[in-house]
């Protein structure tokens, strides 16, 4: 893998499978050292990043972390206390029309009126815009043929999620915000979400998604920022992120009774372990002696080993190390 990051002539080669001859150069949207406070609360403290022409970026994190503030001064709904931001090389707060035009967005929660038909709200937003796409090939691509005619009330919570994506891309847009497109969806219309964005992914189209889900940024994400507490604590593609936990493996344990004085931590191998309510994470570097150091001490403890799981390390484990606590805590 090779990768180049400059400020101003943002570069960057990609190879993780999905094509390894794309290499993109120009920078789609820039964010520089962003600041928004609500009253006491600071939601974001000089939030910085770079998204290419054509990426699929993501910003991942847990609730509160300060990714839908990000997006909505991107998208021109908030305006930032400092800070600097262009999409496509425009302001969002200055340039009117012309930005309205060029992106896309899927909000967190997407309200309709109840008596509004399917194909009724596409018509609607596609009066919009100078440039539209064909609504009718939308309901197709989307799979709401049946609900052309439905109300907006009569829609399951995944068939107004794709409708709200298919909103978002009636003026073809070269830049497309999805703020936690797959929350709350259970896992097979996840799933039908995701094989949505990889289709855009195919046409070129610059994405930025907001999520709390691991395999979601993993699977997706050419790159990803991490952002706890308003501030980006880790940027890379998830390979580079995940290679900061490169030679050690993640074993989490249940215990029937706690560990006590930090015992796990001195097990041969051991370079990190974190208390999670009722199970330990460790990061071992040699797995094997670790497990049998931790069996001898439990025996010698009068301890017992309820479960043992044993994984490569996911974003999770980066998320950990960097915080001390999991993602969605």
């Amino acid at each position: 893998m090779e990768a180049a990051v400059e400020r101003g002539d943002f570069r960057w080669q990609q190879s993780l499978g999905y094509d390894d001859n794309l290499v993109v150069s120009d920078t789609a949207i820039q964010v520089e050292d962003l600041v928004k406070s609500y009253g006491p609360v600071q939601a974001l403290r000089g939030v910085s990043f770079e998204v290419c022409e054509g990426e699929v970026f993501g910003l991942l994190g847990p609730n509160g972390a300060g990714k839908t503030t990000t997006v909505e001064i991107l998208e021109g709904l908030r305006t930032a206390d400092t800070g600097r931001v262009t999409v496509c090389g425009l302001d969002p707060h200055r340039s009117g029309a012309e930005y309205q035009h060029l992106f896309g967005a899927a909000l967190q929660s997407t309200a309709l009126p109840d008596k509004l038909r399917v194909d009724e709200a596409l018509a609607l937003f596609s009066s919009f815009y100078p440039k539209r796409r064909d609504t009718a090939e939308l309901v197709r691509r989307f799979g709401l043929e049946e609900k052309r005619r439905a109300y907006y009330s009569q829609l399951s919570g995944g068939q107004k999620q794709r409708l709200a994506l298919a909103l978002a891309l009636v003026n073809e847009p070269r830049v497309v915000f999805l703020d936690e497109p797959t929350a709350g969806l259970d896992p097979q219309v996840r799933r039908e979400i995701y094989d949505i964005i990889e289709e855009l992914r195919q046409e070129k189209k610059t994405i930025l998604l907001t999520t709390h889900y691991i395999e979601e940024a993993e699977r997706l994400c050419d790159r990803v920022a991490i952002i706890d507490h308003g501030k980006v604590i880790a940027l890379g593609t998830p390979r580079e992120l995940k290679e900061r936990s490169a030679g050690t493996t993640r074993i989490q344990v249940r215990l029937a009774q706690p560990a006590h004085d930090g015992a796990l931590e001195r097990l041969e191998g051991v370079a990190d372990c974190r208390q999670f309510e009722d199970s330990y994470v460790l990061h071992s570097r040699r797995p094997p002696q670790t497990i049998v150091a931790l069996v001898k001490h439990l025996e010698a403890e009068g301890n017992e080993l309820q479960s043992l799981e044993i994984a490569t390390p996911t974003l999770e484990d980066v998320f950990i190390e960097l915080t001390g606590r999991r993602l969605r805590d």
